[in-house]
């Protein structure tokens, strides 16, 4: 089995001091931990980047767009550009995944409520088994709920969700054992 770590919208514009993320540092160090361990058994890391429209800070020529330096990429990462919620529409990641063999997803990144969420749907309604990480993705408090609540409850709903190779598989980042 093949996994490919998707690391969702990791970039500049979303970890400003104006949106301060949960626990940030320590997800880009369990990302960069878990991209080592993907590599070494042979899976694929890919990149997901927004690009926002004009005047976004996630458009292709404001600083905003670029992914976080703190972030190991490799030469042979594959980045994929979206621009929605849904990593999947209209891109070419389930064409990437195909063609590199892939038979596994593990989905992280930003935001939570938003992109991680959408795409670990549409992974699941395409078919796709998938792991979440449950320290693997985060969020801003928002004014309904914390940071924190929004991660416990969409881990629990992902955890529960009724698709064809669903549910997704939630465990931390540190009982992830990886394909070889």
């Amino acid at each position: 089995m093949t996994d490919a770590l998707i690391v969702i919208d990791m970039q500049q514009g979303s970890f400003g001091p104006e949106t301060p993320r949960h626990d940030a540092a320590g997800l880009v160090a369990r990302l960069n931990r878990l991209a080592r361990e993907v590599r070494i058994n042979g899976g694929a890391v890919i990149f997901i980047q927004h690009d926002g429209p004009p005047g976004d800070p996630h458009h292709p020529d404001e600083p905003g767009w670029r992914l976080l330096p703190t972030l190991e990429i490799r030469p042979d990462d594959t980045v994929v550009h979206k621009t929605a919620c849904d990593a999947f529409l209209h891109t070419t990641l389930d064409d990437v995944l195909r063609e590199s063999g892939i038979d596994r997803l593990i989905i992280t990144g930003c935001a939570t409520d938003y992109c991680v969420d959408t795409t670990v749907r549409s992974a699941l309604a395409r078919g796709w088994p998938t792991i979440v990480p449950s320290d693997g993705h985060t969020t801003v408090d928002r004014p309904h709920l914390s940071a924190t609540q929004i991660i416990a409850h969409h881990n629990a709903i992902w955890a529960d969700f009724l698709a064809p190779k669903g549910p997704a598989r939630v465990c931390l980042c540190t009982e992830l054992v990886l394909s070889t």
